[in-house]
């Protein structure tokens, strides 16, 4: 019952995790490049290097405020509710 409980709780929050990497990648990328945007991985103008860098920092980004926004919304679920949102009791 929990699991489902929590089913639409867990997409908004991976809504909201995904907005915030997005705007939190935009800020890192300017002062790391000093450009407002990251390059696109088929503009033939950026070299492969720079193409790769963004990428991977736009992903690590991405999974660090993921798993933090998830874990956030699992716990106040648990606090919530007093189980896990796989169904557990919380200890």
């Amino acid at each position: 019952m929990a699991r489902l409980a929590y089913k639409p709780l867990g997409l908004l929050f991976g809504v909201i995790g995904g907005v915030l990497a997005g705007a939190i990648f935009k800020r890192v990328w300017a002062s790391l490049a000093g450009e407002d945007s990251a390059p696109s991985a088929t503009d033939p103008s950026r070299g492969w290097a720079e193409v790769l860098l963004a990428a991977g920092v736009e992903g690590a980004l991405y999974g660090l405020v993921k798993a933090a926004v998830d874990r956030t919304g699992a716990t106040g679920f648990q606090k919530m509710t007093g189980r896990w949102p796989d169904g557990q009791v919380a200890r």
